[in-house]
């Protein structure tokens, strides 16, 4: 058996996608503005947390194992200067603090929740946040950035004015140019 719609010939329903689509992108890039600021800063915050896996059936075949969160430490960089605390700076620019403690194994023991878990390897769960801070009409925004905007940011600043490309809803800022005049 076969279904036939009758509401819409085939050609209609291309159409009907066609501006359904071009509705779509116009609300999903409403908001998709531009902000010139010179007065602004990139922070990124570099988070070093341990972590062990706990799994419920094989270790090698359990592919989504419960995680347990132990010791964390976390450093934020501002405008690419080396932070108190830095120990070293990776390939990426960014500056790290000294590493947490390692769990004690009486510590991941006593992160089972179930008596027949097996216990992975604990590891060390590094990430960074990054931000950009900016002025914009007297009030100080801050919103979430991406690596490629906070070394931009971070080669311009404090001399060259920039020109800030929001996200979506002008919830993110997605690239930073300098300002041409």
């Amino acid at each position: 058996m076969t279904y036939r719609s009758t509401i819409f010939s085939h050609p209609q329903l291309r159409q009907v996608c066609l501006v359904s689509a071009g509705i779509s992108m116009a609300f999903l890039f409403n908001g998709c503005g531009s902000q010139q600021s010179a007065q602004y800063e990139a922070t990124a915050k570099a988070s070093i947390t341990w972590r062990v896996p706990y799994y419920e059936n094989d270790i090698t075949n359990d592919k989504r194992p419960r995680y347990e969160e132990f010791e964390s430490v976390s450093l934020v960089n501002v405008n690419g200067q080396k932070p108190e605390g830095a120990v070293r700076q990776d390939d990426k620019g960014i500056w790290w603090p000294k590493e947490p403690p390692r769990p004690t194994v009486d510590d991941i023991e006593g992160g089972k929740k179930k008596g027949y878990e097996k216990i992975g390897k604990p590891e060390a769960l590094r990430q960074v946040e990054y931000r950009v801070k900016y002025t914009q009409d007297g009030e100080r925004i801050n919103l979430p950035t991406n690596h490629s905007v906070y070394r931009k940011v971070v080669k311009s600043y404090p001399d060259v004015p920039l020109n800030f490309t929001m996200g979506i809803n002008n919830g993110s800022v997605t690239k930073a140019t300098p300002v041409t005049n």
